[in-house]
């Protein structure tokens, strides 16, 4: 499991890295600057960015310490093979995502444009898709050594990743900034992959 969180972590860190090398600063910081000025700024995001961002990820990350010291056998287990086939597919639908829509933003004719061939014809977010079956991958391995409260993290995680900071967020974007949007939200599943709709 430390190996799966190592490969993982080193994709998304050198991924986000290239992303966003040489850009401004993310809009949403340069928001808090905007509405609370420079003075206030500092510790406002200390307490809302960072101190924030470090409790939820102390508690999405539950599953690893549950699988390290939970009370289970040492050997493994269906479960933890169940937990090696959803991280790979997890695993395959976030960087795979993340890399046909690199390839899509770096043809100027794809402006305005929506991404739905690959795996973004089976769902809206397959990247953050794959980061949730990965943290859910997470929650097995947990299981499987007997450390059941730990798959709390892995619901959090998911829970954000829809309803708060990454699906609900992204698609109030997208609906206003292309146009194509909304039929594409109307043929493809929003988070889980499945078999596009047929057009009426």
């Amino acid at each position: 499991m430390v190996l799966l969180v190592f490969i993982w972590g080193l994709r998304l860190s050198g991924y986000l890295l290239w992303r966003n090398w040489g850009k401004e600063e993310d809009y949403r910081y340069q928001s808090f600057r905007e509405n609370y000025g420079e003075k206030r700024y500092w510790w406002i995001s200390y307490f809302q960015v960072f101190l924030l961002q470090g409790l939820l990820k102390w508690l999405v990350s539950a599953p690893l310490p549950g699988a390290m010291q939970g009370s289970g056998t040492v050997q493994l287990n269906l479960i933890d093979y169940l937990a090696v086939v959803l991280w790979v597919i997890g695993f395959a639908f976030e960087a795979g995502g993340d890399f046909q829509l690199a390839r899509f933003k770096s043809n100027p004719a794809n402006k305005g444009k929506v991404l739905d061939k690959g795996f973004w014809k089976f769902t809206r977010h397959p990247n953050y898709f794959g980061d949730a079956a990965v943290w859910w991958s997470f929650a097995l391995f947990s299981m499987g050594a007997g450390a059941y409260w730990s798959v709390l993290g892995s619901l959090l995680m998911t829970v954000l990743t829809i309803k708060v900071s990454g699906v609900a967020l992204l698609e109030r974007n997208l609906k206003d900034q292309k146009p194509h949007y909304q039929a594409y939200i109307k043929r493809t599943s929003t988070f889980i992959p499945w078999f596009p709709k047929k057009n009426d």
